[in-house]
């Protein structure tokens, strides 16, 4: 599933100095460290597991060698398949958004580099994460396999069908932008679940759903520009 292009929002503008090239080249950790105090903690990142979980999970693995000396940078990067990996602020903002608890089992639409998954897999207890491209699925999985993550469980797929077969899951999110809301993927969200979504086309509003005993509670909060989520075509 394609991953987060571009980001353009006056909420999400740049705070601080992004850590040098030679500097996440020569000390990924002091860059990790630098990017969660100025991308991160200087906005509105205030859950501090989901801060410590930046911190550990090097985002330079999960970028080509050509793209490493901005692995920490606040941008999105390229990752092949003309796909990117999003800046860390959006990947942090919806992890905190999902309010991840140690006991969880989290769907997650469009696997794009893994690192989402990485960041997720600190968080939680389980991640099951659903990629369309087969060569991106096989190279996140190679890195997450290597990075010795084994509570992620990876598959190339149609995201819009979900994982029926692991469902019911605590947390849904979903990094590629449908119309509307799948409601295939509403009804795989279980009792006190939420989701994290972009929904439109063109610019989006990242939604968040939470399932109550009284019906599914739908919030709006932010404007971002995710690619569009695709349907698998025929075989």
């Amino acid at each position: 599933m394609p991953v987060l292009i571009v980001l353009l929002t006056a909420a999400l503008a740049g705070c601080g100095a992004p850590p040098s090239g030679s500097e996440s080249a020569s000390d990924p950790a002091r860059a990790r460290e630098r990017m969660v105090e100025t991308q991160l903690a200087a906005r509105d990142i205030t859950d501090t597991r989901v801060l410590d979980a930046m911190r550990r999970v090097p985002r330079h693995r999960f970028v080509p060698e050509s793209e490493q000396a901005g692995a920490y940078d606040d941008t999105p990067l390229p990752i092949g398949d003309r796909q990117t990996i999003s800046q860390p602020y959006i990947v942090a903002y919806m992890t905190q958004m999902l309010e991840p608890r140690p006991t969880d089992r989290v769907l997650e639409i469009g696997t794009g580099s893994g690192y989402q998954a990485a960041v997720l897999a600190e968080l939680v207890k389980e991640v099951h994460t659903i990629e369309i491209l087969p060569g991106l699925a096989a190279r996140a999985k190679a890195v997450l396999d290597d990075l010795k993550y084994s509570n992620i469980r990876t598959r190339v797929g149609d995201g819009y069908a979900g994982w029926p077969d692991a469902a019911p899951f605590d947390k849904v999110i979903v990094t590629a932008a449908p119309d509307q809301v799948p409601q295939t993927l509403v009804d795989q969200l279980g009792e006190n679940g939420i989701m994290v979504v972009p929904v439109g086309r063109g610019d989006q509003i990242m939604t968040v759903l939470r399932r109550t005993k009284d019906g599914v509670v739908r919030r709006e909060t932010i404007a971002v520009r995710f690619v569009p989520m695709i349907k698998k075509g025929p075989a």
